[in-house]
């Protein structure tokens, strides 16, 4: 007799038995296959319009009503301070005033306004945002440094502004935009350009050209030595501003709000505040703003402390427009748009005091305003060309996002 073997034809039933086990096994592998295929398609899928999700969001957030209503905010806060603060503080030492420690003072004596700004909002229950919440001691301790170097830097101003005209300490202002373009590669890494070395070159040799040919355009009473005093004085704070601004772009980058923003300002002017009143107090302190109000300054007291009460208004529009601009862009813009004013000052020192305007400063602020041109044109073709970089990845995100 024959015995079969399990596999021979001549035993069809575990044949079939096996086949029917090997296909099974091929379907399983099949279906977890198709599984993990469709695992990964979704997760593509995903990650893709998360990513699309993020650009959309960038983009809204650069291109959004609050954005640009907050821009212009902001502009216009520095463009009515930066105006009017560098006119009322030669007005306050061509009328008798004599404290540099005063004009100091007033540079971030209005924090208070930016209090009664922080918790408005908070009591009327616009926001649920705890006030100073999400401080942090580094967070702090950087506010009340930076502060500090501001108020050193309102000091080299005041003083250099009371030896100087309004339009000849305004042009050498624009010096600072060539510290700041050096200090933004260095510390935020600003990609440098064309329009950007063209501008700093412009202004730079506006404000050497300034210096040669404006000695002589000096206020009554300043001597040589005091014009040369005040000129490096204007330098110093324009370098030390130059820095600021880099600075507070760095610190900005950790902070995702504009609350923010106003609050670590309100720490940076308290801690200039007690630097201005250090040095007040040192010479004579508060009885000497009374004094001078009633003896030296010609328009009586009346007159002082309305001088003293708009300096702080507008030093404070000033300083938290120039903020906010940081904030919203970079560092360079905000160095950029306060060097567009300069012209304004000029003009404005020409109109109120009737500082001369010969061929040199004719000259300095027509370079001046054509190192600004060539800038803003320069940021106009990139945003463009970022513009349609970003259409473009989010277009390729479109179509792998449907070919999946």
């Amino acid at each position: 007799m024959e015995i079969s073997s399990p596999a021979s034809p001549q035993n069809p039933s575990l044949n079939s038995m096996n086949k029917l086990e090997r296909e099974g096994k091929k379907e399983d592998i099949k279906q977890d296959q198709s599984t993990k295929s469709t695992d990964g398609s979704a997760s593509i899928q995903f990650h893709q319009e998360k990513e699309k999700e993020m650009m959309q969001q960038s983009t809204k957030q650069k291109t959004g009503l609050r954005y640009w209503l907050l821009l212009l905010i902001n502009y216009f806060s520095l463009f009515a301070g930066s105006i009017s603060s560098s006119l009322l503080s030669r007005y306050y030492f061509i009328h008798g005033g004599s404290s540099r420690w005063v004009s100091t003072w007033v540079q971030s004596a209005g924090f208070p306004l930016l209090l009664l700004l922080i918790y408005l909002p908070r009591l009327f229950n616009c926001t649920y945002r705890r006030p100073f919440s999400l401080f942090t001691p580094k967070l702090l301790l950087l506010s009340v440094l930076i502060g500090l170097a501001m108020g050193l830097n309102n000091f080299l101003f005041s003083w250099g502004i009371s030896y100087l005209s309004v339009s000849t300490s305004s042009l050498l202002l624009s010096s600072q935009l060539a510290f700041n373009l050096l200090l933004s590669v260095i510390l935020v890494k600003q990609k440098l350009s064309f329009t950007n070395v063209n501008c700093v070159f412009l202004l730079t040799l506006s404000s050497i050209l300034l210096a040669l040919g404006s000695s002589h355009d000096r206020p009554e009473g300043v001597t040589k030595t005091h014009y040369f005093l005040g000129f490096f004085s204007i330098l110093g704070a324009g370098l030390l501003f130059a820095l600021y601004l880099p600075v507070i772009e760095m610190v900005y980058r950790k902070i995702h709000s504009y609350e923010m923003v106003m609050e670590m300002q309100v720490v940076m002017e308290i801690a200039a505040t007690v630097l201005a009143t250090v040095g007040m107090v040192s010479n004579g302190g508060y009885e000497d703003m009374r004094n001078e109000s009633r003896l030296r300054f010609d328009l009586g007291p009346v007159g002082y402390w309305l001088t003293v009460g708009f300096n702080v208004v507008s030093w404070q529009m000033c300083f938290m427009g120039t903020a906010g601009l940081v904030f919203l862009t970079t560092s360079l813009t905000g160095g950029i748009c306060m060097t567009a004013l300069l012209p304004m000052n000029v003009v404005g020192g020409v109109l109120v005091y009737g500082d001369s305007f010969g061929g040199s400063k004719a000259v300095s602020t027509v370079l001046c305003l054509w190192g600004f041109c060539s800038y803003v044109y320069g940021e106009y073709v990139k945003m463009k060309r970022e513009r349609e970089e970003l259409n473009q990845g989010m277009e390729m995100a479109d179509s792998a996002s449907d070919s999946v």
